[in-house]
């Protein structure tokens, strides 16, 4: 299985008000609590949560389901909404 090709927008993680999976993440405004504006990067990144691995969710969640380039290309169409 290859690395998600993540740009590193930080998209997903200023937009956390589009999952009722991630509001327990959310500080109020949409905004990932671990995620640095100013640096775009997650500030806990080597110790994030589950929820934010990709290769980890499909390995639990979704290899029944998609391949890892399904799966792969699902979540970039998501990313290319989001950065929209």
């Amino acid at each position: 299985m290859e690395t998600f090709p993540c740009s590193k927008c930080g998209k997903c993680c200023i937009n956390l008000h589009l999952a009722k999976e991630l509001s327990y993440l959310n500080r109020g405004d949409g905004i990932c609590v671990n995620f640095d504006i100013e640096a775009n990067l997650c500030r806990i990144y080597d110790n994030r949560p589950e929820i934010c691995r990709i290769g980890l969710q499909y390995e639990k969640n979704y290899s029944d389901q998609f391949t890892w380039d399904e799966f792969v290309q699902l979540n970039l169409s998501v990313c290319n909404e989001l950065n929209q």
